[in-house]
């Protein structure tokens, strides 16, 4: 993958020091995150912490509570209590789109293409955020415009080939397989430049040789330098993949670890994984 286009946080699994000694702040820190929705609870207190150049896994049963928990960090929702901070600053209140400027991107569970458009055109939509020529610019085509035009058409073409995809760029992508949509949208979050890309059910309706090809893509995509929180119900996709996993079950956080001791603490098994993901590892 070019490094030159999505990467602005540093690469490789944790976070460690930085060159002054000094400890490096987590990418993304949640803290006591509750969000209610009339008397239900959806999340209570949810503590959640993302290293830089990590891969990290947030699991559950259906209604555990993770979707709200992507639409709060993205802005979508705003909490009714807790604190969101993105490398140590809050992002609690801030609209969708600021969200997106300060470095966090997402895919979501049923994929949200422009089906009427080209994969390349899709693409595009997402570096159109980094753009500051502004609309009237565009409608004038000035110079400024055209030049950040091409300029944003040759990136996207460099992420849809860093996708393997480059072949389907003037391909309609309501015409694509449903694991090239994925490519297309996962391209798309891309071409925000985030540091921190939160995938949502990234393997949903997926064979196995697609979940595999995934699987390796989502680790090229950590490699280029861009962090990744993910929601999946794969586990054995999210065990191999994964160094980090958060479990969550009726909106409270009942484990975190490494996936070995996730995948053996006893609440995690009553709640959602079951007694043979213990007794056959992976299975």
């Amino acid at each position: 993958m070019d490094r030159s286009e999505a990467p602005r946080s540093g690469s490789g699994s944790g976070s460690g020091s930085g060159s002054d000694g000094v400890q490096a702040l987590p990418l993304l820190e949640v803290r006591r995150l509750t969000k209610r929705f009339g008397g239900l609870r959806a999340l209570d207190g949810v503590d959640l912490t993302v290293e830089t150049g990590q891969i990290h896994g947030l699991i559950g049963p259906n209604g555990a509570g993770k979707t709200t928990f992507f639409n709060l960090v993205t802005g979508l929702l705003v909490p009714t209590s807790g604190e969101i901070l993105l490398e140590g600053t809050s992002i609690v209140g801030r609209k969708p789109h600021q969200v997106t400027r300060a470095g966090i991107a997402r895919t979501f569970q049923n994929i949200r293409l422009f089906k009427a458009m080209t994969a390349l055109e899709n693409v595009m939509v997402g570096h159109d955020t980094r753009n500051r020529a502004g609309v009237l610019e565009a409608v004038l085509r000035t110079r400024r415009s055209r030049r950040e035009e091409s300029e944003t058409g040759q990136a996207a073409m460099r992420l849809l080939d860093a996708m393997g995809i480059a072949a389907l760029a003037n391909q309609v992508a309501g015409n694509l397989s449903y694991g090239d949509q994925r490519r297309v949208e996962i391209a798309r979050a891309l071409g925000t430049q985030p540091k921190l890309l939160l995938l949502d059910e990234p393997t949903a309706g997926m064979n196995p040789s697609e979940k595999l090809a995934m699987t390796d893509l989502i680790r090229d995509v950590r490699d280029s330098g861009v962090t990744i929180l993910l929601i999946e119900h794969d586990m054995k996709f999210v065990m191999g993949l994964c160094e980090v996993i958060t479990v969550l079950d009726f909106g409270v956080r009942i484990a975190a670890g490494p996936p070995q001791q996730v995948q053996r603490d006893p609440k995690v098994i009553e709640a959602y994984l079951g007694r043979g993901a213990v007794d056959e590892p992976g299975q």
